[in-house]
């Protein structure tokens, strides 16, 4: 589903006047500190760009259209010129004591995004003033608060409104970096007749991690993701093991695949592939590509039935069901004499190959491919 950012425009894209609100001569006009750079590189992430105003009485003769339009066109030949393409531009006229539906925090201008092709509870509202964190609250969104922040949090706890804004800040720099973070953390789950699981992934930080899957020596290797791929994993795993381990290892796999799609997005920016990785006498070869299409290599044989608790069988099995989950190219191999530094070498190898692929650079957001799509 599409994910939008609707964004205030006077006090949060530009300087508002406070002696009459009104961006309406070229001494007004003046860009809020990082607005550029930072709507610059958002405008490479996932979401479409929506910008949301009112303007008191525009159209009248306290503010006439002709002191309007050459200062908004103004802001978008700006911006344009940085790269920065609005989706909408959504504007309200009215006056407050009108008290329309289009005003906002009303939503009266925002029909098109409540049809179900939007993923509201992942979309935001940035702005200003107290009354953008409503509309968040009234779209289903999440606000992010452009306020000084000790100044801000005393605005939303005397508002009720606390647990509508996601960030409150005055920094723009921060707003990107929040919108970055965020864009890459997902939660996935799945619940069937014989499994219930919850995946959550964030590919930016490793802290706050967990793994219970009931099998032990599954939840050994699900950590060396964490460890050596540099994410944040949480693996919450309840399944028919009274039956045998084979539905809550292929449901894990299959979730965790999809978790990656997901926290991957657009993939603008990220390395994209990886790895190879020596484990004592054993070494271990993976091929990764997260090129949405999916291929699955397997080139390694066990000679015990189980390490530890887990069946050997069931290891094919995860990573051909991550495969095919998370959309990507797949190859693995690996040679040993100890069957626990073999399964542990490739382990290990994956997950320094998904640390390489998914590693972005936050200044380089074209995607990683001659065609133009992932």
């Amino acid at each position: 589903m599409k994910k939008a950012l609707f964004i205030d425009r006077d006090g949060t894209l530009i300087v508002e006047p406070p002696e009459d609100y009104q961006v309406d001569s070229l001494e007004k006009f003046q860009f809020v500190p990082g607005a550029i750079t930072a709507m610059q590189r958002i405008a490479g992430l996932d979401y479409e760009l929506v910008m949301a105003t009112n303007q008191d009485g525009l159209g009248t003769d306290s503010f006439p259209e002709s002191d309007f339009w050459p200062y908004q066109q103004l802001l978008l030949n700006t911006l344009s010129g940085e790269g920065v393409e609005f989706k909408d531009v959504l504007i309200d006229r009215s006056f407050p004591e009108e008290c329309l539906p289009t005003r906002k925090p009303g939503i009266g201008m925002f029909g098109k995004y409540l049809d179900g092709s939007y993923d509201l509870s992942s979309s935001y509202v940035i702005g200003d003033r107290i009354t953008d964190v409503l509309l968040a609250k009234n779209l289903g969104a999440r606000a992010i608060f452009m306020q000084n922040p000790e100044q801000g949090i005393m605005q939303l706890q005397d508002e009720g409104l606390s647990d509508v804004a996601a960030l409150v800040t005055d920094c723009w720099n921060d707003v990107y970096a929040f919108l970055r973070g965020e864009e890459r953390r997902v939660t996935v789950t799945r619940k069937t007749g014989e499994t219930d699981i919850s995946v959550t992934v964030d590919l930016d930080t490793a802290a706050g991690s967990f793994v219970h899957t009931g099998i032990g020596f599954f939840d050994h290797m699900l950590w060396q993701i964490v460890h050596h791929a540099g994410i944040m994993l949480q693996v919450e795993a309840l399944g028919d093991t009274y039956v045998d381990e084979h539905h809550t290892i292929e449901d894990t796999a299959i979730v965790l695949g999809e978790a990656f799609y997901r926290a991957l997005g657009s993939k603008r920016g990220i390395e994209r592939y990886g790895y190879v990785l020596p484990m004592d006498e054993s070494r271990a070869l993976v091929l990764l590509d997260f090129s949405g299409r999916i291929s699955f290599e397997w080139n390694v044989s066990f000679h015990r039935e189980k390490i530890g608790d887990m069946p050997t069988e069931m290891f094919k099995h995860f990573f051909k069901s991550f495969c095919e989950s998370a959309r990507c190219n797949l190859h693995i191999e690996a040679v040993g004499e100890n069957e626990h530094h073999k399964i542990e070498g490739v382990f290990k190898a994956f997950s320094r190959a998904l640390k390489m692929a998914v590693k972005r650079d936050g200044f380089k957001y074209e995607l990683p491919s001659s065609k133009g799509v992932l």
